[in-house]
């Protein structure tokens, strides 16, 4: 039987990437894909706990913009990540694998208030564990609770799941067919350079506790359980020399 490299992983997914072709809402059909692919990790025997970003319904920062209060509209995207963590929950069960959702701000009679420990045995007992609504505090991602989530439930690796990328590049390889791809980085090269892979709170929460990033593409089928088992794809980010 293979045998994971990772024991517990935080799988970051956007909320884009739920939304397939159309670019807003969820796509069933992809939603299902993502489902399947986290339940051949979970057969791997590897711990699973994920993030799931709100972009595809709505984003604090674009509310921010059009004259919404920027807290009012931060706490706007949360929910926006509860309607997706739900979402994946219905599909991840349909698969056959046990699902807790956890939200920073509760909201009892659809999910259960994030506590540490908890997640923790649920993770233990190979339940999929999905962190819901953020932080509980505006002005801070996404991709900042899956750096402060990893950390707290002592996770090996942040799984940064991007959709038709399959690593860091040094410009956009959507504009740039000259773009150079990186297999390699280290925190302060991802700051310096601007590289975009988390913002910079999350990079330095990584950083701070030796946190490894692996970035790759979701969108290729598989893909997930190729990195939890070690194969070299996609672009890991971690500290110290490359």
């Amino acid at each position: 039987m293979l045998q994971p490299k990772y024991k517990r992983v935080v799988l970051k997914l956007s909320g884009e990437a739920l939304a397939g072709p159309a670019g807003y809402g969820i796509d069933a059909g992809v939603i299902n894909s993502i489902a399947s692919q986290i339940k051949e990790v979970v057969e791997l025997g590897s711990e699973v706990a994920i993030v799931v970003g709100g972009g595809n319904i709505w984003r604090g920062v674009a509310g921010s913009a059009q004259g919404i209060d920027r807290a009012t509209a931060d706490y706007m995207g949360m929910l926006a990540t509860v309607i997706n963590s739900l979402a994946l929950q219905d599909a991840l069960e349909k698969h056959g694998v046990q699902t807790r959702v956890q939200t920073s701000i509760e909201m009892r009679q659809v999910a259960e208030p994030y506590i540490r420990r908890r997640a923790i045995r649920h993770l233990e007992k190979k339940r999929v564990v999905i962190f819901a609504a953020g932080t509980g505090n505006p002005f801070f991602s996404t991709d900042t609770t899956a750096a402060l989530r990893a950390a707290e439930i002592e996770a090996e690796v942040i799984l940064m799941a991007k959709n038709k990328v399959d690593g860091v590049y040094d410009s956009d390889p959507r504009t740039n067919p000259n773009a150079v791809k990186y297999r390699e980085l280290d925190y302060l090269e991802v700051l310096n350079k601007g590289l975009g892979v988390m913002d910079s709170t999350a990079t330095s929460l990584c950083m701070d506790n030796n946190m490894q990033i692996i970035v790759f593409n979701i969108s290729e089928e598989g893909n997930i359980k190729r990195v939890v088992l070690g194969e070299d794809i996609g672009t890991v980010v971690r500290g110290g020399q490359k």
